[in-house]
């Protein structure tokens, strides 16, 4: 009898000490997994994955079939901010704090962050009201902000006052409402820095915005530091506050909101992680300007226990043909002549196709092509054929006399095919005559409307 009591109260406080995290999805994914990551920063440290589970639900006599998640979280558990990811491709996400407490949530997973709706966890209910307290209050401050400007003429001074006066009792409550909560400090970085007085113009208005942006965001903070909150300010300040139409503009606030950001941060780690982070997302935009920019004036500069050597090629690699690099050098031989990309100076411009015999596109392709430039002087052609032997390649390359025809043997696997990223053919590439990339046409009719306009 006493073992099974002690049975029963030892599974029963085993019970106790785990917490759960339960989702329920309104409709069901398609997906069949569901990943729980703790968020650090720049960094995703996995944690599990659960199957989703199907059940259903009647929604006024209709019938939906939903999705339904559990993880269990055992006692030692770090407090922090996770990420429950339910797609492999796409952003499809929530991030939630979890402090020692049971959390369930729904939500609809295309619209996770309009929608999700906490049942249980005190920090993210109160988190929640206070985001969707101080947007409506804020909103109503900018609102009355943006018909002044609209309209100089109006006195908007006192029901401007009255406005702010609301937001900041809102943010007030909330920081008393979160004392000793984990959630607090991301409620302190949340608050917007307004005015004191309404501005006149909107170039006042943008200044004050961006000169305090980063005004409450305490950059040494460990529960920021742990979290994407950090990483989520700079990338709105980067990408979304700091924009202009004109592109030499753009490059130049991109430099100078970079700098402000990199500023703020003393702690070196973290520094070393932004840097690599604003990489990757100017090289997902494919800005190598500013890729080149970064490498040369923060990442060369870090100590070298920070830097990654493979890093810096894998990013430098995929912009390798971009607009504006010059193409990678490469050799052949041409009646029996060596010859290279670099050395050519016949032209003002090049036209470098990668094509194969065994590519029936290209066969139908590159005849035409051929027809359209036999008139054109002031372009030169250099043929890459991605070949796994030279028997049609030798026959075909006679019938499109003055072009530098270059033999690529390993097709796919060929050296110079992987430094060009090819993976398709055919593909174009238009050089001036220092062989910077100035076009990359993905069509025949694209190659043609550029030349024609040259």
């Amino acid at each position: 009898m006493r073992n099974l009591l002690f049975f029963l109260f030892f599974t029963s406080a085993l019970t106790f000490s785990q917490y759960t995290v339960d989702a329920t999805f309104l409709p069901n994914v398609t997906s069949d997994w569901a990943i729980l990551y703790k968020v650090e920063g720049v960094k995703k440290n996995y944690i599990d994955n659960v199957k989703i589970k199907k059940d259903t639900l009647f929604v006024e006599g209709e019938k939906k079939i939903i999705g339904k998640v559990k993880f269990l979280l055992p006692s030692h558990t770090k407090s922090g901010v996770y990420r429950l990811t339910y797609k492999l491709e796409g952003d499809a996400f929530v991030d939630f704090i979890f402090n020692k407490e049971q959390i369930s949530f729904g939500l609809h997973p295309d619209y996770p962050e309009q929608t999700i709706v906490f049942t249980k966890s005190e920090e993210n209910k109160l988190y929640q009201n206070y985001l969707t307290e101080i947007a409506n209050a804020q909103q109503e401050l900018d609102s009355i902000q943006i018909i002044q400007i609209k309209n100089p003429s109006l006195n908007q001074q006192s029901v401007y006052k009255k406005a702010l006066q609301a937001v900041k009792n809102i943010q007030n409550s909330y920081i008393e409402a979160s004392k000793g909560k984990y959630v607090q400090p991301f409620i302190r970085a949340t608050s917007k820095v307004n005015s004191d007085t309404i501005q006149i113009s909107g170039q006042e208005y943008m200044q004050n915005i961006t000169a305090n942006f980063f005004n409450n965001i305490n950059f040494k903070n460990k529960t920021l530091l742990n979290s994407s909150f950090l990483v989520d300010r700079i990338v709105d300040y980067v990408f979304y506050l700091n924009i202009s139409n004109e592109e030499k503009i753009q490059q130049q606030l991109y430099k100078k909101s970079v700098a402000i950001v990199l500023s703020k941060i003393s702690e070196i780690h973290l520094k070393a992680a932004v840097v690599k982070f604003l990489i990757q997302e100017f090289s997902e935009i494919k800005n190598t300007v500013m890729v080149d920019y970064l490498f040369e004036n923060y990442f060369d500069k870090l100590p070298e226990t920070l830097q990654s050597k493979s890093f810096k090629e894998k990013q430098l690699k995929e912009l390798v043909t971009e607009l504006g690099r010059k193409a990678p050098n490469f050799f052949w031989k041409e009646n029996g002549e060596k010859k290279s990309l670099t050395t050519l100076n016949s032209s003002e411009y090049y036209l470098l196709v990668f094509w194969s015999t065994r590519c029936s596109h290209c066969m139908n392709e590159i005849p035409k092509l051929y027809r359209f430039l036999k008139d054109k002087s002031n372009i030169k052609t250099i043929a890459f054929s991605l070949e796994k032997d030279d028997l049609v390649w030798k026959k075909m390359q006679k019938q499109l006399p003055n072009w530098h025809h270059v033999l690529g043997l390993h097709k796919w696997e060929n050296k110079v095919a992987r430094q060009y990223n090819i993976n398709a053919t055919p593909t174009y590439f238009i050089l001036d005559k220092n062989k910077v990339i100035v076009r990359k046409p993905t069509h025949l009719k694209d190659v043609k409307e550029y030349i024609n306009s040259m």
